[in-house]
């Protein structure tokens, strides 16, 4: 062993270098102890580009993991915030649906009320007009038989279409339902026509020749037993066969022998229901 003057200690039978950023350790060529000398230019430039690029490499491997995992974490907060945006509108869609079930409901409701208003308005005029016309004629049988005048005062006609009240005149004195009578004519054409007159023509012209017919049922859906439809068409407890709508349907129709069910909705019922009572009345 062989002590240098740099205070370490080498086996004289190995070869390497012991290097810092300027000065390495090389061995003697002829003896056992190196001495420290200088690299060559070449070596000491190679070795310091050789320490940039590892150096250069690191920091961009670092660069590379930081700029990853601050894109991981962009991309969760944008992902978490757009999960929340998607469950707000989807409660709002909830929402929204929920009124808009409401009102449709609500719209049905009040439809079938006027309807049902509107009828009965007409009814009420009917028989305040047929007590008119009885006390008309009470009134001018009177008039005939005492042979006195009657001055324009004192009794109040009420005021009619003198073209419809002439037909009806005319038609009371043989009451029937055929359409060559002017008043029933005008009837189908004004009343009975746009009432039946539904989006499925084929089925209303069927509930209108039963009403006429007095063929027709109506009775409530029991929820605990609904009968199997025919089809699509036919409607179900939601969907009125009649005008196609969506609809809760509490009432269905059956046209004369044929054992099929027609689902309708409250407004299509009223509006039939209705044109029945018409012809109850006459």
């Amino acid at each position: 062993m062989v002590y240098l003057s740099n205070t370490i200690t080498l086996p004289s039978y190995h070869h390497y270098k012991l290097g810092s950023s300027k000065e390495n350790l090389r061995p003697g060529l002829g003896g056992d102890v190196g001495q420290r000398e200088k690299m060559p230019p070449e070596e000491e430039e190679e070795a310091g580009a050789h320490r940039r690029e590892t150096y250069n490499m690191s920091r961009l491997r670092s660069s590379s993991l930081e700029i990853k995992e601050k894109g991981t974490e962009f991309l969760r907060e944008q992902l978490d915030a757009a999960q929340k945006e998607l469950k707000l509108k989807d409660e709002e869609c909830v929402k929204l649906s929920h009124v808009r079930n409401q009102l449709e409901q609500e719209l049905e409701e009040l439809t079938a009320s006027l309807f049902e208003e509107a009828h009965k308005m007409v009814r009420e005029a009917n028989v305040k007009q047929a007590a008119a016309e009885k006390q008309l004629k009470e009134a001018q049988g009177k008039v005939r038989s005492h042979s006195f005048c009657v001055q324009t005062h004192s009794w109040k006609r009420p005021r009619l279409d003198s073209v419809l009240f002439a037909e009806f005149l005319s038609w009371k004195e043989a009451p029937s339902l055929d359409r060559s009578s002017a008043f029933i004519s005008r009837v189908y054409r004004e009343d009975i026509g746009p009432c039946l007159s539904f989006t499925c023509s084929e089925l209303s012209q069927s509930v209108q020749c039963a009403v006429e017919n007095n063929s027709l049922t109506i009775e409530p859906v029991a929820m605990s037993s609904l009968h199997t439809v025919k089809a699509l068409e036919c409607g179900g407890p939601n969907k009125c066969a009649l005008s196609g709508m969506s609809r809760p349907c509490r009432h269905r129709i059956k046209l004369g022998d044929k054992e099929n069910y027609y689902y309708i909705s409250p407004s299509s019922r009223a509006r039939i229901t209705a044109v029945c009572n018409f012809f109850t009345y006459i």
